[in-house]
């Protein structure tokens, strides 16, 4: 209860979740995607420069374990937080975050960002475990006291996410979890892919047909309320047991697992029809596409396994967080329609997300071109992450005023 009293959302009484006033850091606290996506747009420059520095000799370490961890906790972490926190309350018809509530998150998310970049992994990792814990008991506090409606089955997912990252990170705090290669391993695939890969698929399936030019795809009825749950918690535990087979052993299982629940949950779930589309619509199933390649190659080369899922990590997460991004971005300025242009512009940023992906993974097949294409890759991604801030700079900080 103490614990729970430090998070204004607990002291709310139901009759207040009508929305924020449009004023200051409430506003600003209503909407934390606003912060966090061009935060971690910003970590996301500074993870993939470290190749190119260490490779010029102005960096006093190998970065790979520092540029991992910028990547996943303070790149795609953001992008989580930033999207849950603003979404999760409006979902359950639930307060906003209070600007209390959003200055100790992304003071979190910076310490642990700050920490991973001085080589301070331990402290980064528990900042970061504190982050998402904290995200997930302001979302359950809301659900369970103040909502008015139920969330998305599929949220599930989302929060099954937020729970692997948890135990992916605060594994990573164990010594004996760095002397056991299985523990090590099981503890990566939850912080690295369990993170990301679960709430893809459940906010996916809520988001992607929004992106395709149709509704959110909300039940109709109690059943099929019922039947997108099962569903959800189906794929919840398929995916989270892939990673436990991969880490014992039986790796091609893992990864097949994961390609089927993948493949197979977005199939059922979204309705694949653009009745709208745009640039970033083919950019979003050249994401999926590439993500997906990520994770059914990598077993056949797993010795490589590490170039190869940059395909899932930046073709598949990276392109897909900025893609859903700019929908978010769009959607809240008052622009929506926005989302669907066709532009060369739009064109540009999807071709380098592509080629960034490739050129890392290629590595994996010529292992000559490693040192040339960490630069390329890294170089490629940070022109890609400058360019959609300034492309959206006016839409972070642009009001609907029509919510």
């Amino acid at each position: 209860m103490l614990l729970m009293s430090q998070f204004p959302a607990y002291k709310h009484t139901k009759h207040q979740a009508k929305g924020p006033r449009k004023d200051g850091l409430r506003w600003l606290a209503a909407e934390p995607y606003r912060v966090f996506f061009a935060s971690g747009a910003l970590w996301s420059i500074i993870g993939v420069s470290l190749w190119p520095l260490f490779y010029a000799q102005q960096l006093g370490f190998y970065p790979s374990l520092v540029h991992a961890r910028l990547m996943i906790e303070a790149f795609g972490g953001a992008f989580v937080v930033g999207f849950l926190g603003t979404a999760g309350p409006r979902m359950a018809t639930a307060p906003k975050l209070t600007p209390l509530e959003l200055f100790w998150l992304f003071a979190l998310h910076q310490a642990s960002g700050i920490s991973h970049l001085r080589l301070q992994h331990p402290l980064g990792d528990a900042l970061f475990v504190a982050l998402l814990f904290s995200l997930l008991l302001c979302l359950v506090i809301r659900v369970v006291k103040f909502r008015k409606e139920a969330p998305p089955p599929q949220m599930l997912l989302a929060l099954t996410g937020l729970a692997c990252g948890i135990a992916g990170a605060a594994m990573q705090l164990s010594p004996a979890t760095l002397m056991d290669p299985q523990r090590l391993r099981l503890a990566n695939l939850l912080l690295y892919q369990g993170l990301l890969l679960p709430p893809v698929l459940g906010i996916g399936s809520f988001v992607f047909p929004r992106m395709l030019g149709g509704d959110f795809g909300d039940p109709k009825t109690a059943a099929q309320s019922r039947a997108k749950l099962v569903r959800s918690i189906i794929a919840a535990m398929l995916l989270v047991s892939s990673f436990f087979l991969e880490a014992f052993g039986m790796v091609t299982l893992g990864y097949a697992v994961r390609a089927v629940v993948a493949a197979g949950y977005l199939l059922i779930e979204v309705r694949w029809k653009t009745s709208q589309s745009g640039s970033l619509t083919t950019g979003l199933f050249w994401a999926l596409i590439i993500g997906w390649l990520g994770i059914v190659l990598a077993p056949f080369h797993y010795a490589q396994h590490v170039s190869i899922e940059h395909l899932l990590y930046i073709g598949g997460f990276g392109m897909l967080m900025l893609i859903v991004g700019s929908r978010v971005l769009f959607g809240h300025s008052g622009d929506l329609e926005g989302f669907f242009v066709k532009s060369k512009r739009v064109r540009f940023l999807i071709f380098l997300g592509v080629l960034a992906a490739t050129t890392r993974a290629t590595p994996a097949w010529v292992p000559s071109t490693t040192v040339s294409h960490h630069i390329y890759a890294a170089i490629t991604w940070a022109l890609l992450a400058l360019f959609w801030m300034l492309w959206h700079r006016r839409r972070f900080v642009k009001r609907d005023e029509e919510e």
